[in-house]
Protein backbone atom coordinates (compact mmCIF):
# COMPACT_ATOMS: atom_id res chain seq x y z
CA UNK A 1 0.00 0.00 0.00
CA UNK A 2 1.35 3.46 -0.98
CA UNK A 3 1.27 6.23 1.28
CA UNK A 4 1.17 9.48 0.98
CA UNK A 5 2.75 12.42 1.86
CA UNK A 6 1.48 15.14 3.95
CA UNK A 7 2.20 17.84 1.47
CA UNK A 8 -0.12 16.06 -0.96
CA UNK A 9 -3.00 15.05 1.41
CA UNK A 10 -2.81 19.21 2.11
CA UNK A 11 -2.84 19.78 -1.51
CA UNK A 12 -5.61 17.50 -2.48
CA UNK A 13 -7.65 18.60 0.79
CA UNK A 14 -6.96 22.85 -0.19
CA UNK A 15 -8.02 21.84 -3.89
CA UNK A 16 -11.02 20.02 -3.00
CA UNK A 17 -12.44 22.68 -0.67
CA UNK A 18 -11.44 25.33 -3.09
CA UNK A 19 -13.80 23.51 -5.37
CA UNK A 20 -16.42 23.24 -2.92
CA UNK A 21 -16.16 26.76 -1.92
CA UNK A 22 -16.10 28.00 -5.73
CA UNK A 23 -19.32 25.97 -6.45
CA UNK A 24 -21.13 27.10 -3.54
CA UNK A 25 -20.58 30.57 -4.03
CA UNK A 26 -21.38 31.27 -7.50
CA UNK A 27 -24.69 29.06 -6.93
CA UNK A 28 -25.49 31.90 -4.78
CA UNK A 29 -24.81 35.12 -6.71
CA UNK A 30 -26.52 33.53 -9.66
CA UNK A 31 -29.53 32.61 -7.29
CA UNK A 32 -29.63 36.20 -5.70
CA UNK A 33 -28.78 38.04 -9.25
CA UNK A 34 -32.08 35.84 -10.59
CA UNK A 35 -33.79 36.69 -8.05
CA UNK A 36 -33.28 40.12 -7.29
CA UNK A 37 -33.62 40.56 -11.27
CA UNK A 38 -37.42 39.76 -11.28
CA UNK A 39 -40.32 41.50 -10.52
CA UNK A 40 -43.46 41.28 -8.95
CA UNK A 41 -47.36 42.84 -9.42
CA UNK A 42 -49.67 42.29 -6.84
CA UNK A 43 -52.59 44.45 -5.43
CA UNK A 44 -56.66 44.25 -5.36
CA UNK A 45 -60.06 44.59 -7.75
CA UNK A 46 -62.37 46.91 -6.17
CA UNK A 47 -65.83 47.86 -7.69
CA UNK A 48 -67.21 51.44 -8.09
CA UNK A 49 -67.77 51.87 -4.29
CA UNK A 50 -63.71 50.59 -3.39
CA UNK A 51 -65.57 47.45 -2.12
CA UNK A 52 -63.32 44.62 -2.56
CA UNK A 53 -64.34 42.18 -5.27
CA UNK A 54 -63.84 38.52 -4.34
CA UNK A 55 -63.32 36.15 -7.42
CA UNK A 56 -62.60 38.39 -10.04
CA UNK A 57 -60.49 37.26 -12.25
CA UNK A 58 -56.82 39.18 -13.49
CA UNK A 59 -54.78 38.73 -16.48
CA UNK A 60 -51.88 39.40 -16.92
CA UNK A 61 -50.46 39.31 -21.11
CA UNK A 62 -46.92 39.40 -21.56
CA UNK A 63 -46.73 41.79 -24.38
CA UNK A 64 -43.36 39.28 -26.05
CA UNK A 65 -45.20 36.55 -25.98
CA UNK A 66 -49.09 37.18 -25.64
CA UNK A 67 -48.76 34.40 -22.85
CA UNK A 68 -51.82 34.70 -20.60
CA UNK A 69 -51.52 34.40 -16.52
CA UNK A 70 -54.89 34.75 -14.79
CA UNK A 71 -55.29 34.55 -10.93
CA UNK A 72 -58.70 34.38 -8.87
CA UNK A 73 -58.79 37.31 -6.37
CA UNK A 74 -59.20 35.80 -2.71
CA UNK A 75 -62.28 36.54 -0.52
CA UNK A 76 -60.31 39.94 -0.10
CA UNK A 77 -60.10 41.03 -3.36
CA UNK A 78 -56.12 40.03 -3.62
CA UNK A 79 -54.34 39.31 -6.51
CA UNK A 80 -50.56 38.42 -6.94
CA UNK A 81 -48.41 37.63 -9.76
CA UNK A 82 -44.59 36.59 -9.06
CA UNK A 83 -41.83 35.83 -11.02
CA UNK A 84 -42.15 38.61 -13.75
CA UNK A 85 -39.31 39.12 -16.33
CA UNK A 86 -37.98 42.78 -15.90
CA UNK A 87 -37.24 43.38 -19.64
CA UNK A 88 -40.97 42.69 -21.07
CA UNK A 89 -44.06 44.91 -20.85
CA UNK A 90 -47.38 43.50 -19.45
CA UNK A 91 -50.75 44.23 -19.70
CA UNK A 92 -53.34 43.74 -16.20
CA UNK A 93 -56.79 43.97 -16.17
CA UNK A 94 -59.34 42.17 -14.03
CA UNK A 95 -62.96 40.90 -14.61
CA UNK A 96 -66.08 40.11 -12.74
CA UNK A 97 -69.42 39.15 -14.06
CA UNK A 98 -70.36 42.37 -16.50
CA UNK A 99 -67.94 44.72 -15.31
CA UNK A 100 -63.95 45.20 -16.29
CA UNK A 101 -61.34 47.75 -15.09
CA UNK A 102 -58.84 49.17 -17.76
CA UNK A 103 -55.86 47.90 -18.94
CA UNK A 104 -52.93 48.88 -17.30
CA UNK A 105 -49.38 48.63 -18.65
CA UNK A 106 -46.70 47.58 -16.71
CA UNK A 107 -43.59 48.78 -18.61
CA UNK A 108 -40.06 47.18 -18.73
CA UNK A 109 -38.81 51.22 -18.25
CA UNK A 110 -40.35 50.71 -14.49
CA UNK A 111 -37.29 49.69 -12.45
CA UNK A 112 -39.55 48.76 -9.53
CA UNK A 113 -39.15 45.00 -8.46
CA UNK A 114 -42.62 45.10 -6.56
CA UNK A 115 -45.38 46.83 -7.93
CA UNK A 116 -49.02 47.63 -6.25
CA UNK A 117 -52.11 48.07 -8.64
CA UNK A 118 -55.54 48.43 -7.77
CA UNK A 119 -57.56 47.28 -10.43
CA UNK A 120 -61.05 49.62 -10.22
CA UNK A 121 -63.83 47.54 -11.89
CA UNK A 122 -66.46 50.07 -14.06
CA UNK A 123 -67.08 49.32 -17.47
CA UNK A 124 -68.71 46.99 -18.78
CA UNK A 125 -66.51 44.11 -21.10
CA UNK A 126 -66.70 44.49 -24.27
CA UNK A 127 -67.24 41.42 -26.46
CA UNK A 128 -64.04 39.70 -27.52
Amino acid sequence: MKVLSRSRVSLFLALGLAIALSAGTSGLAQNKKGDSELRTVHGSVVDNADTPAPTSVVYLMNAKTQAVRTYIADDAGNYRFSGLDPNVDYQIHAEHNDSASSTHTISSFDTRKDIALTLKLSAKKTPH
